[in-house]
């Protein structure tokens, strides 16, 4: 079981979030499942998922997007994706 915290973030405050948890074992080839999961919660478009957002997740148990991340415009000024421990 994992769990992941998922938030928006626009002028420094805090303006939607959700906790995402899964009953499974967690895979990071299934990362964009997750991510697609959370942001369908949050009702924003899923970002470009690169190697390097994977890797910044497994080094410090978090990963932020910022509008450039995603194809489309965005209201915020990042999604913050970080691993809750059980």
């Amino acid at each position: 079981m994992f769990k992941m915290w998922g938030k928006i973030i626009k002028d420094g405050r805090i303006v939607r979030q959700v906790t995402y948890a899964r009953t499974d074992k967690f895979a990071y080839s299934s990362f964009f499942n997750y991510l697609a999961d959370i942001c369908e919660q949050l009702d924003i478009a899923t970002p470009v998922l690169l190697k390097t957002h994977i890797f910044n997740y497994a080094k410090f148990n978090t990963v932020k997007f910022i509008p450039r991340d995603f194809a489309e415009h965005v209201d915020f000024d990042r999604l913050v994706i970080e691993n809750i421990t059980v």
